[in-house]
């Protein structure tokens, strides 16, 4: 089971075998391996640019974004709509562990992409020492707090008697495997700023492939149930590691290995820790937003409570599947946007910014119309109990109202990050989740019952936009007028 990197509509879940930092992230830019590189960054034609670093991430993000829709079907249809619930509610803790895994694995990608931009391949080769061993010291520690106090955050964040069995046995497992996500991940991402945006996909789609091969036979063939999704979903993670690792432990590779290289500076740990500020406080605060979700539809949803969550959990599988789309986009976007902020070439910088605009928002506006017209349909797959379909249909119709606007306001999220300015990046990432959001899903259900808590997302979504608008418009003028300092 996978997630991706916040949704501005619903809070996302951790990338647990591939995505994103997810995701699941932002992941870092594939490129420079050569002057040849450098200069096809700051000369060729940016559409050219955008789709072929973007249409590796697009494949592989979508890949996972897909095997997460498979995996709640398997355990919908296998286990029941208490599991589904269950996994909706093991979100918050995932998003936990994605808030540090983020951190790292994005700080370090968006500097490696501006450090290669500025032709200051050493600091890259370090960058990349001190993320395996940063994923290593954190994963570790997350993993031993994550299973001494499991039961206690789950209660905390809105598991009842009959879903805290099944979301307890899926997160042991994960937490397990925690290390080695993160791992993949960091590496991952470091894997496409060195100049392999291909076999960064390809080692996404391994993972996804693994997981979706070994899924079935585990819940179906060894009726392991949710604990079977969450081993398919380690054995994953595992081979993903085992991928990354092998390509920079290869000495021809233009960025690899080193010894020297893996002794923690406080330098580079502060490069890449300031940076990766904003996915983690982006994570940080989807779990805050999650636990209050939760609780609201425990307490607004009577009777109905567990399966207003696993509706819920439904309806993000759904949404996550669009938005992949975009991450996956604003992974091709960084590489551009980071190396052209770093050779001060402003308007092409500045381009590829609008262009992805431009097509994120054909994405997320085809998405709102596909879950207007066909909600029925889309959520039938994962269950077959009336309940938890009726309430899947209102909340997809409700939470997708925002769509037309949602892409703009992650692009732009994204584009400060890509440039290194993380105050305004975590600011929106926040502002979206705190201010807007958060407040929403208190006030909203005291007017309007249960709906109200579907009707604080978009809403929330609707005046973050608004924000952000207003923030790039001021910021927009400085870029066109004089050139970026160097990071």
């Amino acid at each position: 089971m996978g997630k991706a990197q916040s949704s501005p509509v619903i809070a996302p879940e951790i990338s647990n075998n591939n995505s994103t930092e997810s995701n699941l992230s932002q992941q870092g830019a594939a490129l420079l391996t050569s002057s040849v590189s450098d200069e096809r960054l700051g000369k060729e034609s940016i559409n050219r640019l955008l789709l072929e670093f973007a249409i590796p991430s697009i494949v592989a993000m979508t890949a996972t974004s897909i095997y997460n829709v498979v995996d709640r079907i398997f355990i919908g249809n296998a286990v029941g709509p208490m599991a589904i619930a269950g996994l909706a509610l093991v979100m918050p803790v995932m998003n936990l562990l994605s808030a540090f895994g983020s951190m790292v694995g994005a700080g370090a990608s968006s500097m490696v992409s501006i450090r290669l931009g500025q032709q200051r391949r050493e600091e890259a080769t370090s960058i990349l020492g001190n993320t395996l061993i940063l994923n290593f010291l954190i994963g570790g520690l997350l993993t031993i707090l994550g299973l001494i106090f499991l039961d206690d955050l789950l209660i905390l964040f809105g598991a009842s008697p009959k879903t805290l069995p099944y979301a307890r046995d899926f997160m042991q497992i994960i937490l397990i495997a925690n290390v080695l996500n993160h791992n993949f991940l960091g590496l991952n991402s470091i894997m496409r700023a060195s100049g392999y945006p291909k076999k960064a996909m390809w080692s996404s789609l391994l993972t996804v492939g693994v997981n979706v091969a070994l899924a079935p036979l585990f819940i179906f063939g060894f009726k392991w149930g949710i604990r079977g999704a969450a081993l398919a979903t380690a054995f994953a993670q595992l081979s993903g590691f085992i991928w990354v690792t092998a390509h920079f432990a290869n000495k021809k590779h233009s960025l690899h290995f080193k010894r020297g290289y893996f002794k923690l500076r406080l330098k580079v740990i502060g490069d890449i820790l300031s940076i990766g500020l904003s996915p983690f406080f982006m994570h940080l605060s989807a779990s805050l937003v999650v636990v209050v979700i939760n609780k609201s539809l425990a307490a607004y949803g009577g009777e109905q409570g567990d399966l207003a969550i696993g509706a819920y959990g439904i309806v993000n599988s759904v949404v996550m599947l669009i938005l992949m789309l975009v991450l996956g986009l604003n992974m091709g976007m960084q590489p551009v946007v980071g190396y052209n902020f770093g050779a001060r070439k402003n308007d092409r910088m500045l381009q590829a910014y609008r262009n992805t605009i431009l097509i994120a928002s054909l994405i997320t506006t085809s998405g709102f119309f596909m879950a207007l017209l066909f909600p029925r349909t889309i959520v039938s797959v994962f269950t077959d109990d009336p309940g938890m379909i009726d309430l899947s249909v209102i909340c997809l119709k409700t939470v997708v109202l925002s769509f037309p606007v949602v892409g703009f306001q992650m692009v732009t999220t994204t584009f400060f990050q890509s440039i290194g300015k993380a105050a305004w990046s975590v600011f929106l990432s926040l502002s979206r989740q705190l201010i807007f959001l958060i407040p929403g899903i208190i006030i909203m259900p005291r007017l309007l019952g249960l709906k109200g808590v579907w009707v604080a997302m978009p809403l929330g979504d609707f005046l973050a936009s608004l924000l952000t608008l207003i923030v790039i418009i001021t910021q927009i003028r400085k870029y066109r007028s004089k050139p970026l300092p160097a990071a």
